[in-house]
Parts: structure tokens; sequence; C-alpha cells
């Protein structure tokens, strides 16, 4: 129950329901105060403008079901000013939705949420847009240049459910990705460390360390061109910028990657229309409620559909001479060398 709603000069009185209890205090004002950066909240709660049960409180504690928040007025109005709807047709975007979750297919481009220069990103946008639903809140996370599957969580059990089994490695999560020559590893997994601490330009830069967090992903072909391959990445644990990280290291960086790939390739590849890091969320699968899979998929956008097909057709392209060195070579095979 809320109290003073209508009056942004008041402090509203928000009563923490069931399937709200066990999150964070912090975590509980950013959905209440959408748009308030988090310092101006850890002011407040340090300040007493954030009571819980007419009590100070660290924005450590996990509320429980029948707890009362005062959220104070400064800040209310604050967030009314700054939040920026948006017009994209994320309803069109919508892959499956039911009473728990909404999934999208993200394009690139698209920061999940706001902050580091950005007011408005996907989270904030479907609140603004997508009238009618409950409370919605992040599952997971997607770079800003990652397009695909992006899972929004519309009650608290299951985002809570859903984290745990991310945790626990019981979501399966699949992505395509072009990556730079020949891949003739097969099915490989790199498994090296990863310091994700570091920063360049005030920009996250990850890099593999010895006394880095513990980081795996598993490659498989899907296709090759001999100068690019088309790859599918399964990552075993959830680190920033992991699977670019990992493909790099592997010697295969992925197209289009202005971070870790290589500028020159990246130049190079523009010419087949590759604008942007080719790596898309392809799946995402788990179970909720226990016993019930779920899985949602996304095929490639059509930019990188079409850079596909421009490689496919280039190969179709090959000039009279080669294609009669290639017809000798396979009769050779067939029949032997004499």
């Amino acid at each position: 129950m809320t109290k003073n709603t209508d009056n942004p000069s008041q402090a509203r009185f928000v009563t923490v329901c069931e399937d709200e209890a066990g999150q964070r205090l912090d975590n509980f004002l950013v959905r209440h105060l959408k748009g308030v950066p988090r310092p101006r909240l850890y002011r407040a709660i340090r300040k007493g403008e954030v009571r819980v049960n007419k009590g100070r409180i660290a924005q450590t504690y996990r509320l429980q079901g029948g707890d009362v928040v005062r959220i104070p007025p400064i800040a209310h109005a604050t967030a009314r000013a700054s939040t920026t709807p948006s017009t994209f047709d994320w309803e069109a975007r919508i892959i499956e939705e039911d009473q728990y979750f909404l999934v999208i297919d993200k394009p690139s481009g698209w920061a999940v949420h706001g902050g580091s220069g950005v007011s408005n990103g996907v989270i904030e946008s479907l609140r603004a847009t997508l009238s009618g639903r409950p409370s919605m809140e992040l599952a997971h996370r997607l770079d800003r240049s990652t397009s695909g599957v992006l899972v929004i969580a519309k009650r608290r059990s299951a985002l809570r459910a859903l984290h745990e089994a991310l945790r626990e490695g019981q979501v399966t999560k699949e992505y395509l990705l072009l990556v730079k020559g020949d891949w003739q590893l097969g099915d490989h997994l790199v498994d090296v460390p990863l310091d994700v601490s570091q920063r360049r330009g005030g920009e996250r830069v990850v890099q593999v360390a010895a006394g880095g967090l513990a980081a795996s992903t598993r490659f498989s072909l899907c296709d090759s061109w001999g100068d690019a391959s088309l790859v599918r990445a399964v990552p075993q644990t959830g680190r920033t910028h992991q699977i670019r990280v990992h493909a790099a290291y592997a010697g295969h960086p992925i197209l289009g990657d202005e971070r870790y790939g290589e500028r020159a390739d990246n130049e190079a590849w523009r010419k087949f229309g590759l604008e942007r890091l080719f790596l898309h969320a392809a799946s995402l699968a788990f179970e909720f409620p226990a016993g019930f899979p779920r899985h949602f998929s996304s095929p490639l956008p059509d930019d990188l559909r079409a850079v596909i097909d421009r490689i496919e057709v280039r190969g179709r392209k090959r000039s009279p001479r080669a294609l009669q060195r290639a017809q000798r070579a396979e009769r050779a095979e067939r029949h032997g060398t004499r």
C-alpha cells in the first residue's frame, strides 16, 4: 500500500509486498525512484530521508514483507523530472510474454539500463512505453553493441529464481559471432581468468590475468570462409566482455569489435556492410517453475544476416581459374593423384 502518491511535495510510504521481500533497500529505491542516480539515493539513506519502519537503516538491508519504507519527496520530484520516455516500438520486439517474464529481441546500440552517459536504456524505455504491466526488472545483461534475447522479470519471485539458476550454472546461453580467420580449433574450451577491474580512457577493459576471476567459454564452428568463421559460443560463466576477450585470446577476435579486435580488420569488413560488433545472443534456456523448461531464441538480425549473405555471394563469384583448380583438387581426392 502507498500513501501520499498524489502530492509530490510529501513523502510516500510504501508497504513491501511478499513478492518484493528479500531485495536490498537500495535496489528497492532504484525501482521506485526511476531515474535518480544511485549516489543521490545513498545520500538520502545516510541522512535519514529514507526510513524503514520509522527507523534509519543501512542501504544493504534486505526488506521483509510488511516493512514500510519512507520515500522522501525531493528524490521523488527528481525522478519525475529525469525520466525520459521513448517512442521505440518494443511491442514489435517481444519474443514471448507470460505472468513471470517478458522476453525481447534487443537491438544493437541499446544499453540495457541508463548510466555512464546513457539516460534512457532498455529497461527505462520499457517501463515508459509498455503500459499495463507490473514492475519490470532486468534478469541479466547484454553489452550495448550485442543484439538478441534479453529476459525481463515481471515478478520478484521469478527474478530471484532466475538469478539463482544463473549462479548455479543452470541457464544455457548461446551466442553467434563472426570471428577473424579460419577457425580450426573444433569444439574448443577457453578457460582462462579475467581481470574486469581495469579502465582505459574511462571505459572498462577486461584482460586475461592469472589473478582474475574464473571464466570459461566453449566455442564450436558453424561455418568458415577462410578469412572469417561463424562460431557458436556457450559461456560457462558470466563475466563482463567474456566472449569477446576469450575469442581474441583464442586468436580469433570478433569482427567489428572496436575494443578487443583489430582496427584494420574492422575497416576491411565494412565493405561487407559490417558496421558493428558481430555478436548475437541467439538463445537462452532454463527451467521455471522447476521441471518446466523454457527456451527463447532469436534469429540473426537483418544487418548481420546480410553480411553472411555477402560473404557467401563472394564465394560463388570465384574466378573460372580458381573454380577449375578446386574441381581438379576434388577429382584428385576422389580418384587419387596420378
